[in-house]
């Protein structure tokens, strides 16, 4: 059985996500004074007298507002609402009760879902002030007195909370789900990508860059096996991050890329490859996660019998610091080779996690160096004595050689070339370890 799923929910401001990072563990969503900031659902694991369940933040409600954004926040309060087991309440102390509080509540009584009504902002020790009992008025129980920022209460919000939890709901996530994160600039299309794959709008799309600030997640099981996909906002140069809440984005993002094993790294067909595109893949192919470049819009380009033929030449030598990773064109919003995606993102995350045994690779590298001899300087040859790997994630060999100085980089690219040539290695970076030692 799957774990039970608990969303946040309430107006813009409340402290909805300093509430869900108190209860995880860890700063997961955004934190900032201005509302509006959490836009999409983020998900995390909470733990409470070895209950698991998932826990949802959610953009703040306004429902009655006409802006394109706050509309779409809307949908996704929604959303988690209708596919949440238990929906806690949060309001503001120092406010009171509102008329948006009153309508936010009427939402939710309708939805039938067990609702625990929580109410931040309670900084101080002692007797309830006497502005807590207003909340009575909401019609949803007992009110619970909660700081976020403090943690004062948050015992009790988490009693309330499993007193309406399945009893089963405590599964642990497989261990053979593939974390995918998709990165690239903004405006690329990765949202709708998403949104496609997953046949419902996990995440909010729109045409106007930046709209994804946090990383999501999106669980997916299919013929292929089970998958979590993770969208992260856009990165942009840096002089162009140009408020808080973006610079907490491009951390975010990062962040999201350490999570996972495998990067689909997103191209704009129509805009082709640019600066920052390299920039995004570096984050990916630094940190040795298995990349896969998802060429989008696909269909919106008009093309000959050659177009894709030259553009992934284009693109070989654009991204010639990371030649390994295989090229696909895709359309987000006609679907077109999303099925090929899946293929490919199991096959490199298969290779990136691959180990070679040591006699393998020294029968590689006996090879390698008897056609191409190990270089010189002033009469002194590198010896290599022999290789092994040491991890996989991205595979790591260790070379133990006679001089460190003597083993030059475009050596090491040689030896990396040949492995490739026998293992494959498709789709992942490889890490050179060097180690000096004594030949006696």
């Amino acid at each position: 059985m799957a774990r039970p799923i608990v969303a946040i929910v309430g107006r813009p401001n409340v402290g909805k996500s300093t509430l869900f990072n108190k209860l995880i563990g860890q700063r997961l969503s955004i934190v900032d004074d201005t509302p509006g900031v959490t836009r999409d659902r983020i998900y995390g694991d909470c733990e409470w007298l070895n209950r698991h369940f998932l826990l949802i933040d959610t953009g703040g409600i306004e429902p009655h507002s006409d802006d394109i954004i706050l509309k779409q926040m809307r949908r996704q309060a929604q959303l988690a609402i209708d596919s949440a087991d238990v929906i806690v309440f949060v309001t503001d102390l120092r406010s009171g009760v509102v008329a948006t509080d009153e309508d936010v509540a009427s939402m939710l009584i309708k939805s039938n879902k067990p609702i625990v009504l929580c109410v931040n902002k309670c900084d101080t020790v002692g007797e309830t002030p006497m502005e807590f009992y207003e909340f009575y008025n909401l019609g949803l129980g007992d009110p619970i007195a909660v700081s976020s920022v403090h943690g004062h209460g948050t015992g009790d919000l988490l009693d309330a909370v499993l007193e309406h939890l399945p009893v089963d709901g405590t599964e642990e996530a497989e261990d053979n789900t593939i974390k995918v994160a998709v990165i690239g600039k903004p405006n690329v299309g990765k949202s709708s990508l998403i949104n496609a794959i997953s046949g419902e709008e996990r995440a909010i799309v729109s045409n106007i860059a930046g709209t994804t600030r946090d990383a999501t997640d999106t669980f997916i099981i299919n013929e292929y096996g089970e998958f979590m996909f993770i969208d992260t906002a856009g990165l942009r140069r840096k002089s162009k991050v140009e408020d808080q809440i973006e610079k907490y984005s491009v951390i975010r993002a990062k962040m999201a890329v350490e999570r996972a094993s495998v990067c689909v790294i997103m191209i704009d067909a129509l805009e082709g490859f640019t600066e920052q595109d390299s920039k995004v893949a570096g984050i990916a192919h630094e940190m040795g996660k298995a990349c896969i470049i998802a060429v989008n819009k696909w269909d919106a380009l008009e093309k000959d019998g050659k177009t894709m033929d030259s553009y992934r030449k284009k693109l070989m030598n654009d991204f010639s610091f990371m030649s390994y990773a295989p090229i696909i064109f895709i359309s987000a919003k006609t679907g077109q080779r999303l099925d090929r995606l899946f293929e490919l993102i199991k096959f490199v995350d298969e290779q990136n996690s691959m180990r070679i045994s040591t006699g393998k690779l020294n029968d590689v590298l006996a090879s390698a160096t008897a056609r191409v001899q190990p270089p010189t300087d002033k009469g002194k040859r590198l010896k290599i004595y022999y290789m092994t790997q040491a991890s996989t994630r991205p595979p790591t060999f260790v070379c133990f050689v006679n001089s460190k100085e003597l083993f030059h980089y475009s050596y090491q690219r040689y030896l990396d070339n040949q492995i490739r040539e026998v293992f494959g290695l498709e789709g992942t970076p490889t890490k050179f370890v060097i180690r000096e030692r004594d030949g006696k």
